[in-house]
């Protein structure tokens, strides 16, 4: 039986030139399984505990105390064990760590090991990642939501919503839709520039324009779409992330340098739905405006409602939410929860209440594509991973090129 031989850990830098933590499982046989772990900019209050060392070395976001916890409590504990039991890996894990929020060893910690380990299971069993996590019933190619304007915590611009995306739905594969996407990227940058605007990135490789409200951004990007050749909503639609509760202050939520309580919230969306081929809205409330967000469900009926800094990716906050009629649909961030295993619990909770699934990224990435694994294998059918742009996003995109190729004829392209 083979069995997990070593476990070790180094600090690593994502995206933004921030440390993070990477992670091998060497196995006995001379499998190893590599993963780089995430991080947000914009992040929930009920997220697991991301580690960092604080102090002055590199401004106190190190992560050499979750790099010891691997190489020493963790090691450990695991090695000498089989790793095909993922479930029991990850539990003994979340035991070990002992609290609700993996604040002893660091969800990064955690979730390093958990992915690290289903990497190198992978690998030995000779098999796709997606087909380690999903077995033979993982054929989905999910539509890409693509932030091609960055504004909020992901640029240094005026906007206060923090993700504008395409959605590129209507194609017969994931590749075409991809180009698509390319396409009106490329337009946008052109658009731009002739508008005399700075071309320059946000955190998402999308672009981070000057500009002075969320309805100019609209108005580019539709015009890009159309001068792209592209029919707007029956082929490509738009999505927004709001961030809510970076823009909730003192009970109001403050867009384009107004303030809005959340009814008038609701009354602005519908009228930028109104305007706009929108299909998808993300966090439009706050994380804690519960009320807001059972009315914003029962109001914006025929578009996706993202819960995702309401959510965290945990089991216990989607089931308030499901109770409660709050979002129809759930973005899920890996370092959110801490683990794979609880990741998959929280995607099958959802879909079995009838929940659409978008797998997504971290405003802070590496080159690690887990999630375009991940997303296939959970049939999710939505992923967010940024523009078609910087390496660290297109990554995860160019692994679903790959994965569709190797599908062929059996795979489908979105959501079903």
């Amino acid at each position: 039986m083979v069995k997990i031989a070593d476990v070790r850990a180094r600090e690593i830098f994502d995206s933004r030139g921030n440390p993070t933590i990477e992670v091998d499982v060497v196995l006995s046989d001379g499998t190893m399984g590599r993963t780089g772990v995430p991080s947000g900019a914009s992040t929930g209050t009920f997220e697991a505990l991301e580690m960092r060392d604080k102090g002055e070395r590199l401004k106190g976001k190190g992560v050499l105390k979750a790099v010891s916890n691997v190489n020493t409590k963790i090691k450990e504990s695991l090695v000498g064990l089989n790793p095909l039991s993922q479930r029991e890996i990850d539990s003994l894990l979340i035991t070990l760590d002992g609290t609700q929020n993996k604040e002893n060893l660091g969800a990064n910690a955690i979730l390093g090991v958990s992915m690290a380990n289903a990497r190198a299971s992978a690998g030995f069993l000779k098999i796709p990642l997606y087909r380690y996590m999903g077995g033979s019933n993982s054929y989905t190619l999910p539509w890409p939501f693509l932030n091609i304007i960055n504004g909020g915590r992901h640029a240094n611009n005026k906007l206060d919503i923090q993700e504008f995306m395409i959605i590129p739905h209507k194609a017969d594969s994931f590749r075409k839709a991809f180009e698509k996407a390319v396409n009106i990227y490329h337009t946008l940058k052109e658009i731009i520039s002739k508008r005399g605007y700075s071309s320059g990135v946000g955190d998402e490789g999308g672009f981070a324009p000057d500009l002075s409200s969320a309805k100019e951004a609209l108005e580019l990007i539709v015009e890009a779409i159309e001068k792209a050749g592209y029919k707007l909503k029956e082929e490509v639609s738009i999505g927004l992330d709001v961030a809510a509760s970076e823009i909730y202050k003192d009970g109001l939520y403050h867009i384009d340098e107004k303030k809005f309580s959340s009814d008038e919230l609701i009354e602005y969306y519908k009228s930028l739905i109104e305007q706009f081929p929108i299909i998808s809205i993300e966090d439009g409330m706050s994380e804690e405006d519960w009320t807001g967000w059972e009315k914003m469900t029962k109001e914006l009926k025929n578009i996706q409602i993202i819960g995702d800094d309401v959510f965290t990716t945990n089991p216990k906050r989607l089931k308030k939410g499901i109770e409660n009629g709050v979002a129809n649909a759930i973005l899920i961030k890996l370092n959110q929860i801490g683990s794979l295993t609880e990741t998959l619990d929280t995607i099958e909770l959802a879909k079995r209440a009838g929940y659409n699934v978008i797998i997504s990224h971290r405003s802070g990435e590496t080159e690690d594509s887990f999630i375009a694994d991940l997303c296939v294998a959970t049939n999710a059918g939505q992923i967010k991973s940024g523009a078609p742009a910087r390496t660290e996003r297109v990554c995860k995109y160019n692994q679903l090129l790959r994965i569709e190729e190797e599908l062929g004829n059996s795979s489908v392209y979105g959501v079903r």
